[in-house]
């Protein structure tokens, strides 16, 4: 399968695109935004999770990236209530299971390289919030890896950031709020990646925005 996989190109789904399909494990239902392969495969998801679900245990070839957007997502190493965000190294194992509640995931797969090998388990409901480049910004920093950069960044209400160039592309997930560029808005529940060198000017009007934000990651491909 290919979805959004021609990585040169600008993608955006908004929650009016979704469509959810079933997994191959009952109770367990997928979103897909981007995908590169079969079963297993380079993958972004929005991946949902019915009350007391669990999903067999299962290896992380080439690593395995979780925001948890509601409900509490959990294995056999821990408990992790929305707002958890958790990184599993390849080669690392888990068997995935949640409770009454349920849960929804962001989760990216296949993409680490084989120098990141942090586990990570960041509770950002507690952490602190750096100021951001302009004001009206603020920046939760939740990994760093050679040239990828990863962040939650919380924007006050009319909020204006400077044109600028992505070096290794930007992928963004809305959290809350509604996100805007000279391209569109995008409420909460919107997926966009714009590919290296795209370039756009972002802003916030009067319901600001949290967002999940990752740069420098996408293939960089110079004449």
């Amino acid at each position: 399968m290919r979805l959004n996989a021609d990585f040169s190109r600008r993608a955006v789904v908004r929650p009016d695109d979704y469509h959810w399909v079933e997994s191959p494990v009952s109770g367990v239902e997928r979103m897909m935004l981007d995908r590169v392969g079969d079963e297993v495969a380079r993958a972004t998801s929005l991946v949902r999770y019915a009350p007391d679900s669990t999903f067999p245990v299962h290896e992380h070839g080439g690593g395995e990236e979780i925001l948890v957007l509601s409900g509490e997502f959990g294995d056999e190493h821990g408990r992790y209530p929305a707002g958890y965000y958790l990184r599993n190294p390849i080669g690392s194992r888990h068997a995935p299971r949640v409770g009454a509640e349920g849960a929804t995931i962001l989760v990216k797969l296949h993409q680490f390289e084989p120098d990141d090998t942090a586990q990570i388990a960041f509770d950002t409901r507690t952490a602190s919030w750096r100021p951001g480049q302009v004001e009206g910004l603020a920046v939760m920093p939740l990994h760093d890896a050679g040239g990828e950069h990863v962040a939650l960044v919380k924007w006050a209400p009319n909020t204006l950031f400077t044109a600028h160039t992505h070096w290794g592309g930007e992928e963004i997930f809305v959290l809350e709020g509604t996100f805007h560029d000279e391209h569109g808005a995008y409420p909460a529940g919107s997926w966009l990646r714009s590919p290296h060198l795209s370039r756009h000017a972002p802003f916030t009007k009067d319901d600001g925005a949290l967002i999940y934000v990752k740069v420098g990651h996408l293939p960089i491909e110079e004449g």
